[in-house]
């Protein structure tokens, strides 16, 4: 989940370009304006691949033929937790997913008790934002059915997930990872919280015992890590108030593909 804060400075140049005021890449995501339309353009992108999304909903989807040989771990490939590493050395028999929040009922899941949902299987491309993709096959149970367990109390809008990664502490002290995406999303039927890569339970380095797999999204999008589940009605008061780690420190907070 660690990346170079190069992406900033390529979002901001490319869309800025697109309006013919590219100038002094740092000097712009200070000025207000270009601010504005950075949003304005990332808010035109997520409804023109909702509009497209409506006539072909899935990702694509590959066979085992297809498979990558090597599947590169991005970002962390260790949380910096005492908690975790606790939990690790138990073989996770002591972790728990927290969902709570803007719910009815709040739940509190063994791996046990989410492996004993329906799962979902897929096959299907991971494309990270430093340049590579690979192909992953991916087993959990969907998230809509964990969010339908919870029951969303009303005006609940997004799905914050909070993660064990604490790397970076220095940055502003808080020291946890966290991602979010809205119901749309969460509920998209490739949406799920993976327990399992290629056939096996996942390994550390890929975010063990629970990710989250978005498929439409980029590889940022995809917390590893898990530990609780929040629904909130907007990100006022969520750590920087941007729906993200790296979306607080100037990425995209919509990562479609």
């Amino acid at each position: 989940m660690k990346f170079e804060l190069t992406r900033r400075r390529f979002l901001i140049g490319s869309s800025v370009a697109a309006t013919g005021l590219l100038t002094g890449c740092d000097a712009l995501v200070e000025n207000a304006s270009v601010n504005d339309i950075l949003q304005k353009a990332e808010a035109l992108t997520m409804g023109s691949q909702r509009l497209l999304q409506a006539h072909e909903p899935l990702a694509r989807e590959f066979t085992e033929a297809d498979l990558s040989p090597t599947f590169k771990a991005n970002g962390t490939q260790m949380p910096d937790s005492e908690d975790y590493a606790r939990l690790m050395e138990g073989s996770f028999a002591d972790w728990r997913l927290v969902v709570n929040g803007m719910v009815r009922t709040p739940l509190s899941l063994s791996l046990a008790d989410l492996k004993a949902m329906p799962s979902r299987t897929q096959i299907t491309r991971h494309d990270c934002v430093e340049g590579w993709s690979a192909i992953g096959k991916w087993t959990g149970v969907p998230l809509g059915l964990v969010l339908q367990k919870a029951g969303l109390a009303p005006g609940a809008r997004y799905a914050v997930f909070y993660c064990a990664d604490e790397y970076e502490k220095s940055l502003d002290g808080s020291g946890q990872y966290y991602e979010s995406i809205d119901l749309v999303d969460a509920y998209h039927p490739q949406t799920i919280l993976s327990y399992s890569m290629n056939g096996k339970d996942l390994e550390v380095a890929h975010g063990a015992p629970l990710r989250l797999r978005v498929e439409r999204q980029l590889g940022y999008k995809h917390a590893k890590y898990l530990m609780r589940i929040e629904l909130v009605d907007s990100f006022k008061g969520v750590w920087g108030g941007k729906g993200g780690f790296w979306e607080d420190r100037g990425y995209e907070w919509y990562a479609g593909i």
